[in-house]
């Protein structure tokens, strides 16, 4: 692969991750904040602006890797601080605010695909090329990483955001013994997405619980828009 190709293949993926890893983090901030809890108002991180956000590993050297080294693409922002204490139902609310980042991933998933629709009929049984291809690209990449996005941290153990919609869910008590898995998330995020399937390839828990419907929605989205998948 040349230069050119690298580069091109990176920012293909990257441009649309960080839009997407970003605007799930605010979307925390925001709907916390709504909820009685300013702290990510104050802290300036309601921000869009990327370099708010960006975590060096997570949001540039693993995708930039991932995407050079042709492997699906995914990434992490740093995480919009949320204190439950100070939403005004801490249990129920923080439910929601953990939901949001996902709402977000499926709505710019829903974005994507009506741009899409309405990039095809710019350009009815042609293919894009230079610009338009980079644009077209980029649209399609938006919409597969803002599925898997959503889909991924819908994953009912902590420190994913379905971890904590299951936390509220719990009684009390076990709620938490629950989080303190949170502790081990980066660890565990790890064993769930490298080592485990290296270890044992037919146990890609992650890969069998969020491939099949990811891809599901996915091709039924960009078919809606009109291309073939």
């Amino acid at each position: 692969m040349n230069i050119t190709s690298m580069i091109y293949s990176a920012a293909v993926w990257i441009i649309p991750l960080i839009i997407a890893i970003v605007l799930h983090e605010v979307s925390h901030g925001w709907v916390a904040n709504a909820l009685g809890d300013p702290t990510a108002k104050r802290l300036g991180r309601l921000s869009v602006n990327p370099v708010t956000h960006v975590d060096p590993i997570g949001t540039i050297l693993l995708p930039l890797s991932l995407a050079i080294a042709h492997l699906p693409v995914f990434g992490w922002a740093k995480p919009v601080p949320v204190v439950a204490s100070r939403l005004r139902n801490p249990r129920i609310h923080m439910m929601l605010v953990a939901l949001a980042g996902p709402g977000m991933n499926f709505l710019l998933a829903l974005i994507g695909t009506i741009a899409i629709a309405i990039f095809v009929a710019l350009w009815p049984g042609g293919t894009p090329t230079g610009a338009s291809a980079f644009l077209s690209d980029n649209l399609i990449n938006f919409v597969m990483i803002n599925v898997f996005l959503a889909i991924f941290n819908l994953l009912p153990i902590p420190p994913f955001d379905g971890g904590h919609v299951v936390q509220g869910l719990l009684p009390r008590p076990l709620a938490a013994h629950y989080a303190k898995i949170g502790r081990y998330g980066f660890l565990l995020l790890i064993f769930l997405l490298v080592i485990l399937p290296m270890i044992a390839p037919n146990a890609n828990v992650v890969g069998r619980l969020i491939g099949p419907p990811a891809w599901a929605l996915i091709r039924f989205l960009l078919g809606s828009a009109g291309l073939s998948v």
